[in-house]
């Protein structure tokens, strides 16, 4: 099955690309998992022998599993071997989001109750084509319901092939992943470092002890992380720089601070700030280190991808990235415009803004406000940590701005500093204190939780 002699069609899926690493590098490091380390070759034989005890389920069907880390890692690699699409699911919330995902589709699935013991002997990675369905990826669910994202083979690939272009990959690299296996951020790591030859440090959970530990000891090339994950990095490193073997740092899935970037900035941390979604099989901007940056700036598009911004202001964007459609909706094709629900503008470099999202927009006295406006702009505020904006519904004003603040800056001194430092139209009316902030796995704000909070603390 892996032999130097075997056919080597171009490959289309993730198991494609494990056996072609398998027959390229077959005793290289592929995957590090706690105090195990997986060759290419152990790992695709792995693959193949989980797969094989998939024999029963019928072609087509989705393939779901609720788990973790190694695990998930495993049930994805032995779907797609077997040519399957797979949906990972969050331990924690499986039980309430899969009914609705079932209600939202005819096709069949198959939700694994735990990922089967592996056969014996492996089998050949089944052929699949480059439009048919690879993943499956819930959204959040911070707006609604839970929505299935479908990408197809294509999508994946050409995102992994499309980062490469900004972000250089070897097969001497490490990238060390803890980003929730469920979210394409996540995920898009191993479509990336698959292609390359590159090996993954795998993380089952975040923690910024261990991940600090790694990358101090010179055990990663490249990381992803949200915004808050950054913050605990920089919080246990100190004014530590990390070591020169790091040379990315992919920050993406939320807003980036201004007083965030200048901690990291200051102590020589390799910031790639990105843009992307699930939507887009992730990252399809990035901005280099070496160029300069403010708020929001996330850079040019990837190669192949287009972006423009229509008439209301939201983001849109087409190419091979872009998904095949929601779970249980008619297939759109690739040349298809996708209009997301973020806001951005676009400057004669064609360097790309996100504003933020079009439907958390409070409208005060009249005006159109947009919360992360204001929080982009608080958290320059001395002792701000952290900002969440909302509105407190008023019969004349409609949305009052409020502004939640974590930090040991006192509320008066954050309200004469927003008088001071931001225009009448973008100054928080009234101004709270709170340990923290809600935010989900990914660090993006929790806005309907945000405004519970501001209930809880009005009362």
């Amino acid at each position: 099955m892996l032999t130097p002699d075997a056919p080597r069609p171009k490959p289309v899926s993730l198991a494609d690309l494990l056996a072609e690493q398998a027959r390229r590098l077959p005793a290289a490091a592929a995957l590090h998992c706690g105090s195990e380390t997986l060759s290419w070759e152990a790992l695709a034989a792995a693959a193949g022998r989980q797969a094989a005890a998939f024999s029963d389920v019928a072609p087509g069907t989705i393939v779901a599993l609720a788990d973790r880390g190694r695990d998930l890692l495993m049930g994805l690699l032995a779907a797609h071997w077997r040519g399957h699409p797979f949906l990972p699911l969050d331990p924690d919330t499986a039980d309430l989001h899969w009914p609705q995902l079932q209600a939202a589709t005819g096709q069949p699935f198959w939700r694994i109750p735990a990922l089967p013991a592996p056969l014996p002997n492996s089998i050949a990675p089944t052929t699949t084509a480059a439009e048919d369905a690879a993943l499956v990826i819930t959204t959040s669910g911070s707006e609604g319901l839970p929505k299935g994202v479908v990408l197809p083979h294509r999508a994946l690939l050409a995102a992994a092939a499309a980062s490469s272009t900004r972000i250089p990959l070897t097969n001497a690299d490490t990238w060390l992943d803890c980003l929730p296996l469920t979210h394409i951020g996540g995920l898009a790591i191993f479509w990336r470092c698959f292609r390359a030859g590159a090996a993954v440090r795998l993380h089952e959970r975040f923690s910024a002890e261990a991940v600090w530990a790694d990358i101090r000891d010179g055990r990663a090339s490249h990381v992803s992380l949200v915004p808050a994950m950054l913050a605990q990095m920089l919080d246990i490193a100190g004014k530590t720089p990390p070591p020169a073997s790091l040379r990315c740092v992919l920050i993406g899935g939320a807003a980036l601070s201004h007083q965030l970037w200048q901690r990291a900035s200051a102590t020589g941390w390799p910031l790639y700030v990105s843009y992307g979604m699930s939507e887009s099989a992730a990252q399809i901007a990035t901005l280099t280190p070496s160029e300069d940056w403010h708020e929001g700036l996330v850079g040019t598009a990837l190669p192949n991808v287009e972006l423009t911004i229509d008439a209301d202001g939201r983001i849109c964007l087409r190419g091979p990235q872009r998904m095949l459609g929601y779970l249980g909706e008619a297939p759109q094709d690739a040349g298809q415009w996708l209009t997301t629900g973020d806001l951005g503008r676009i400057d004669a470099a064609g360097r790309l803004t996100v504003i933020g999202r079009a439907d958390d927009i409070l409208v005060s006295g009249g005006q159109n406000v947009h919360p992360a406006d204001i929080e982009a702009q608080l958290t320059h505020c001395p002792g701000v940590d952290d900002a969440a904006v909302t509105g407190r519904r008023d019969p004349i004003w409609g949305d009052v701005l409020t502004a939640l603040v974590v930090g040991s800056a006192e509320v008066d001194s954050v309200a004469a500093w927003c008088r001071t430092s931001l225009p009448s139209s973008l100054r928080p009316r009234q101004i709270i204190r709170v340990a923290s902030l809600p935010r989900n796995a990914m660090g993006k704000l929790e806005r309907r939780r945000v405004a519970e909070l501001l209930l809880e603390a009005s009362r």
